[in-house]
């Protein structure tokens, strides 16, 4: 992540945006990969649950990525209000958003493995700018 990056408030802010949007993004691809039709809305959870092979991973990378999204938007929101430099959380926020991208695309695929290792590293991202704020408190 070099200079296309801008170390600015509002680059994190994108970031924080795309990371609220991704669970979305996969809800849609698992909608689309298992043919959902306008009656499968009538109850989209159950639809979704009975889905197999593409459409299902897409759908559990939905899901997981609601698991880590507060902890992600909490330690952005808690690094910028403990001053830490925008450089900082805007390179971690950044990472963390095309980490999730790749967890997601990882899990389709079904390559587990892989999957594990981009999710651990993703998660490591909100806990390294708690770590920062803690060190310079």
């Amino acid at each position: 992540m070099g200079a296309w990056l801008p170390a600015t408030n509002d680059s994190i802010i994108w970031a924080m945006i795309i990371a609220s949007i991704l669970p979305m993004f996969f809800a849609y691809l698992a909608k689309f990969f298992a043919e959902f039709k306008t009656k499968d809305n009538e109850n989209p959870r159950e639809f979704l649950a009975k889905t197999t092979g593409i459409a299902s991973r897409a759908n559990a990378a939905q899901q997981n990525s609601y698991e880590t999204l507060p902890i992600f938007l909490a330690s952005v929101i808690i690094a910028l209000l403990f001053f830490v430099p925008t450089v900082i959380v805007s390179k971690v926020a950044w990472l963390y958003v095309i980490l999730r991208i790749l967890y997601g695309l990882a899990y389709m695929a079904n390559w587990a493995t892989l999957r594990s290792v981009l999710w651990a590293v993703g998660f490591a991202c909100p806990l390294f700018l708690f770590y920062i704020v803690i060190r310079m408190s």
